[in-house]
């Protein structure tokens, strides 16, 4: 009988009524249990939409949730030194929210802001 390519590569079947269907086991990789956040998932949406073979060949090669939980660490990470160094930037620090708490409320969301773009540039949408 002729091996088929998948049986060639190491690969068996088994069967399940007529059809002989592949054992297709998950590697390693993708059974990790390490969480992807707000930051992961956009940039998830972001390759499948626009860079489909780079998404492609993560979810074949079964590294796919090591590389988005590494783009959200990093994206997290950039976004707190951001938000840490814009602060001390402009003066926005623990006395000035003790002295005025609605214009440090106001200073802090634009900074958050304006880290939140940096993050999308830089890393999600780069």
């Amino acid at each position: 009988m002729i091996q088929t390519f998948f049986e060639e590569m190491g690969g068996t079947y088994s069967q399940h009524g007529d059809y002989l269907l592949p054992n297709l086991v998950p590697t390693q990789e993708e059974e990790s249990t390490e969480p992807i956040g707000t930051w992961g998932r956009q940039h998830l949406a972001y390759i499948r939409h626009y860079k489909q073979v780079h998404y492609t060949n993560l979810l074949t090669s079964g590294k796919l949730h090591s590389y988005l939980a590494d783009i959200d660490r990093r994206a997290t990470d950039f976004y707190f030194r951001a938000v840490t160094a814009l602060a001390q930037q402009e003066g926005v620090t623990e006395q000035f929210k003790a002295e005025n708490q609605m214009l440090w409320v106001q200073k802090m969301n634009n900074i958050g802001s304006r880290a939140t773009e940096m993050v999308n540039a830089e890393i999600i949408f780069a």
